[in-house]
């Protein structure tokens, strides 16, 4: 008798939900505070994650905005392929001039790719300027401060984290960084590590174009989604002490762009460095992990294969990857993906996602990944936050340097948990 519904399907979709509730517990383990468990902001979490999710993947309009999205990605990418061509030539797209026998080996990440980040973020900086991204962020930090309890300086900032980056999203509060309570503190970081700046969504769309082309419109519904999770992530960790008055903040512009073109040369320049960071990030972790595989590669084999970092990895993280969704035979090449994004950063374990044989996993699981992988929860970037926020209130350096290794641990969390979402969504 043939059964009216899937029971794998059902199997998986019982997994990610588990994977919600587990994820929150892990946290709760670690927690400085465990009778200060906010289970309203569970339940709301989980309520806003799923119906967010929901509401963008399987309502028309909304559904049709994100796909189009895609298509602004290619003309980006188009106009910078056309920057790249005038000063680096045939290595940023242009035309040899020789004869090419391999014409997939011509390709530069970083004269061909990377570039995207200069250019978007000068985009970004106008956009702020004029007003737009800067209309999305107050809105999105009411529903935040709302629905999930949170102080206005702690909304402002985490709703901040979708458009901007870890470092960039604290300076719209810094008058108030000061006057955060660990536990603020302690969520604010956490929310920098489980999203990603604007300015490398579009690379991410564009190495992941060929898995699938819709890709950008999953990686916005990831970073928004996150921040509910990692409010919550931070809270169930650090419960805010009792009697504690959360610390309000007016929307302001801290930029202080004098004119547009002023707004897209500071965003070119804050760009360059990122690409900077980015390549010198590429080339030490790449390398640091070819080295660390060379040294193991010295040992035996172990279960009929030899010893990686990568495999290594597989077998820390596919238990997490299995509550968040993965069916157990995928499981091991999923965590290998986690532990490359925690080791080194996530662009890289997208890199390696885009490389993976076709087949390796279901179009279920390259979701979860994509979606577990979307945050910057990774050991470089503890160096960035640390630097950056140490700069922006000197006072509260110690603070920082005591709770970011912990928002390492809730910020990873909190992308897990997203990656749960949808796939306890996602219905093809």
């Amino acid at each position: 008798m043939e059964l009216p519904f899937d029971l794998s399907e059902i199997s998986l979709r019982g997994q990610s939900a588990i994977g919600l509730v587990a994820f929150t517990l892990i946290a709760w383990v670690f927690s400085s505070r465990k009778l200060g468990f906010p289970i309203i902001t569970f339940f709301w979490t989980i309520t806003a994650q799923i119906g967010v999710t929901a509401l963008l993947l399987y309502f028309p309009p909304a559904r049709e905005a994100l796909g189009s999205l895609q298509v602004v990605v290619d003309a980006l990418v188009a106009a910078t392929r056309e920057g790249t061509r005038f000063v680096f030539g045939f290595l940023g797209g242009g035309d040899a001039p020789f004869e090419i026998a391999n014409q997939s080996a011509m390709f530069s990440f970083a004269f061909g790719a990377l570039p995207l980040v200069i250019f978007f973020s000068g985009l970004s900086a106008v956009l702020w300027h004029w007003g737009v991204l800067k209309m999305l962020v107050k809105g999105m930090a009411f529903l935040l401060e709302k629905g999930l309890r949170v102080g206005g300086a702690v909304s402002l900032a985490s709703a901040a984290n979708v458009f901007l980056g870890q470092t960039e999203a604290p300076l719209l509060i810094r008058p108030f960084l000061s006057k955060l309570t660990r536990a603020e503190l302690f969520v604010v970081i956490t929310v920098g590590f489980a999203t990603v700046a604007g300015s490398v969504m579009a690379v991410y769309a564009a190495i992941l174009n060929e898995i699938d082309p819709s890709i950008l419109g999953h990686i916005i519904i990831a970073s928004i989604i996150s921040v509910p999770a990692a409010i919550l992530m931070g809270q169930v960790m650090m419960p805010e002490d009792r009697g504690a008055t959360p610390t309000p903040a007016n929307a302001a512009d801290a930029f202080g762009y004098n004119s547009s073109m002023d707004a897209f040369m500071r965003g070119v320049t804050d760009g360059l460095g990122l690409y900077l960071n980015i390549i010198a990030s590429l080339i030490a972790f790449t390398a640091f992990v070819a080295l660390v595989n060379i040294i193991l590669a010295n040992f035996p084999d172990v279960a009929g294969g030899p010893i990686t970092l990568e495999r290594m990895f597989g077998v820390v993280f596919a238990p997490l990857m299995w509550l968040a969704g993965v069916p157990w035979s995928e499981a091991f090449d999923a965590g290998a993906l986690m532990g490359v994004k925690t080791a080194v950063n996530e662009l890289v374990a997208y890199v390696k996602m885009s490389q993976v044989p076709e087949g390796t996993f279901s179009e279920r699981t390259v979701l979860i990944i994509v979606y577990s992988l979307c945050g910057f929860a990774n050991f470089s970037s503890l160096g960035i936050v640390v630097g950056g926020l140490t700069a922006l209130a000197p006072d509260r350096r110690n603070d920082v340097i005591a709770l970011a290794p912990r928002a390492l641990i809730s910020g990873t969390l909190a992308t897990l948990m997203t990656g749960a979402v949808i796939g306890l969504v996602w219905n093809g």
